[in-house]
Parts: C-alpha cells; sequence; structure tokens
C-alpha cells in the first residue's frame, strides 16, 4: 500500500468513527491507552528540569521575541480623492495547533511556532506531541507553561493531525504548525482545505559558499551539522578554493568547484536551500546574488546551529526547492489578512463603467445591475 492510501485510510477512520478510532491509533503507533488531554498533575515538571537549563530557555525566549516582535506590521488604511477609503487590516487567527514530534522531541521547534504565534495575536494554542512511556517531554511542558499554552495532547503521528483537523478529542484547530515525518507531511497534505497548513517539510539542507579565506574547520563543521537530522539530509559545498575543496571530501557533502564567487551564487540560487552559509573575505557582496533561500547566514561566525537554537530567527524555513516560492516562518504566517472599503456616492457613480463593462464582457448581468441600480 501506498503512503497516500495508507495516510488517506487512516484519516477516514478518525474522521468516520472519532474517538474510538483515536484510541486505537495511538496503542497501536505510540503504545498507550490512557486520556488525551494532559491533566493537572502532569504540568509538575520543575524537578524534572535544571534550573540552568530553565534559565538557557527563558533567555533564549526573550531573544525570539525580541526579534519577532520587529515584524509586526500596521494595518493600512488610506483616503482617496473621492473621500472614499480602502485598506487592509490583519487579524490573529483564531486557534493553532503545534505539532511537536515525540520520538526525538524537539523544544527549539516549538519555540520558533509559539513565540511568533503569540507576537501576532494569537490567543488559543494547542500542542499535540507523542508520548514516551506514556508522558510529554518535560522541556516541552515547561516551555508551554512558560509562554501560557493551557492544552497538551498525548497524540502523535497521523492520528494527531487528523485529531486537529477534523475536532476529535479537543476542539478544531484553524491553522496546523509543526515538522513531522513523512505520515505526518502526508497528512498534513490530505487535512489541507479543512484547516491551513504551514508547510511540507522536507530534509534539512545547508549549502555553503566559501572562497579561500574560509577556516576549514569551521566549514566541514558547518557542513556535516546538517547531515545530523538523517540520511536523507543534504550538504552542499559551493566554493572558488581548491584547498577547501579537497579538505572537504566527506561522504555525504556534495562539492562544486568554481571560478568565481558569481558562479557559486548562481549555482546557490539553482540549489534554492533551506539553510544558506555566506563565508567569505566579503559576503555582504554576495547578498544581492541570492534570489532562493529559506535563510542566509553571513561570515565565519553565524553558522547555521547557532541560527537553530539561539539566535532569535527563526528556523523553520522551506525545504526541497520551496525557497523559490516561500519564506521563513514569520510573524504574518499567523495572521490573516482582509481587505476593507468604504466607496463614496460620487466615486461609485463616476467610476462604476469600469465594472459594469467587465460584468457584460464576463456575462455576469446581475452584477451589472447591482452597479447600475444605485443612483
Amino acid at each position: 500500500m501506498n503512503l497516500q492510501v495508507y495516510v488517506s485510510e487512516i484519516l477516514d477512520d478518525i474522521r468516520s468513527n472519532g474517538i474510538s478510532a483515536l484510541k486505537k491509533y495511538s496503542q497501536q503507533f505510540d503504545n498507550y491507552k490512557g486520556p488525551f488531554e494532559l491533566e493537572e498533575k502532569e504540568w509538575n515538571i520543575d524537578d524534572e528540569i535544571l534550573q540552568e537549563d530553565k534559565n538557557i530557555i527563558d533567555r533564549i525566549i526573550k531573544r525570539l521575541e525580541n526579534y519577532h516582535s520587529k515584524q509586526i506590521k500596521e494595518d493600512i488604511t488610506y483616503t482617496n480623492e473621492y473621500g472614499s477609503m480602502y485598506g487592509l487590516i490583519k487579524r490573529p487567527i483564531n486557534r493553532i495547533g503545534i505539532y511537536v514530534p515525540g520520538g526525538r522531541p524537539l523544544p527549539s521547534s516549538l519555540l520558533m511556532v509559539a513565540i511568533p504565534a503569540k507576537i501576532a495575536g494569537v490567543k488559543d494554542m494547542i500542542i499535540t506531541s507523542s508520548p514516551k512511556n506514556g508522558k510529554i517531554n518535560p522541556y516541552i511542558l515547561y516551555i508551554a507553561k512558560k509562554l501560557n499554552i493551557k492544552e497538551v495532547y498525548k497524540i502523535g503521528g497521523i492520528q494527531a493531525i487528523g485529531a486537529m483537523a477534523y475536532g476529535i478529542g479537543m476542539k478544531k484547530v484553524d491553522k496546523i504548525f509543526g515538522p513531522g515525518n513523512q505520515y505526518v507531511n502526508e497528512a498534513k497534505r490530505q487535512v489541507f482545505g479543512d484547516v491551513g497548513i504551514d508547510s511540507l517539510a522536507g530534509p534539512s539542507e545547508i549549502c555553503l559558499i566559501a572562497d579561500e579565506t574560509a577556516n576549514k574547520e569551521y566549514v566541514l563543521n558547518d557542513l556535516l551539522s546538517q547531515l545530523e537530522h538523517g540520511l536523507e539530509s543534504k550538504s552542499f559545498l559551493l566554493t572558488t578554493s581548491k584547498q577547501l575543496y579537497d579538505y572537504c571530501d566527506k561522504n555525504r557533502i556534495e562539492r562544486y568547484l568554481f571560478d568565481t564567487l558569481d558562479e557559486c551564487a548562481e549555482k546557490a540560487n539553482e540549489i534554492a536551500p533551506e539553510h544558506l552559509e555566506i563565508i567569505t573575505r566579503e559576503p555582504e557582496k554576495i547578498v544581492p546574488l541570492i534570489q532562493n533561500a529559506g535563510a542566509v547566514y553571513l561570515g565565519e561566525y553565524t553558522p547555521v546551529p547557532a541560527a537553530d537554537y539561539f539566535l532569535g530567527v527563526n528556523h523553520v524555513l522551506p525545504t526541497g526547492k520551496a525557497a523559490r516560492f516561500s519564506s521563513v516562518l514569520n510573524v504574518s504566517d499567523f495572521m490573516k489578512e482582509m481587505t476593507i472599503a468604504k466607496i463614496s456616492k460620487e466615486e461609485l457613480l463616476t467610476e462604476r463603467y469600469l465594472g459594469i463593462r467587465m460584468a457584460e464582457i464576463e456575462g455576469m448581468n446581475q452584477h451589472k445591475k447591482s452597479m447600475e441600480v444605485r443612483k
């Protein structure tokens, strides 16, 4: 059975049979039989985390809040020569679901989603995550408490996506965020329309442009860092240095040797990587040449892992060449934009001939009458 059919059958079962199907798949995939929503006593995890770790998380939260708070944009309204008002107004999404993988818990991913959501004004956030030995990772719960997320559910995998999308065992969400494996990705793809989704994340990628000035140890370790995510992760070196090219001759690192940095940039745009590091004599001069990348990190002291964890920039990025048309997760992903207009009588009567003729072209007679009937 192929992946699409497999996931579809599970989602259909959950939608049709509700909580009984959810319990069945939780027992099958998570080896869990208990209640889904976290009980009050399970929030008592303070003794499970070192105070030093709490301080680190608190500091990272402040850095993320500082960066993302700069992304808030005001509503736009203006008045034209007729005295009519036009604009674009923004509202936060009402309720979001955050999927946090439970196999290898990723508290940093929860931070990257929940903080811009909070800054956008989302009031209602929930977390779903696979329980391990019946429990949710304490770091995930500590972050949830810090960010005032009150609903956490011990559900993972396809069944978690179905539960959030269809409102099984919980109130339905409006949009789902968070990374997952191929089953979670496919489930998100299939529930799109019932709910919104952030993206379909693929294997992690790093592309690194470097010249002869780059520290070879820095370059090699940065290239290897993203391969740690899994066997499907990708690592590209684009360089003008034969010495560096030879030094990075390691398994799974794809190397390209070019005559100029302009050629390196051209190849980077073709790859459209999730992460792009530029370690050259003057990295800022390469930036105008870059069109396709999820994130760009400049200089030898801006490694991808620093951005993954503590710089404050978001690490939820487009993968699989999606940087050609997609963007880094940001505050606007948690908001909706609505046009607003209040047209004066003078403008409608003066300019309606434009709409009347377009209605005639399209054969929409009632559209035409709606504009013509006004006096």
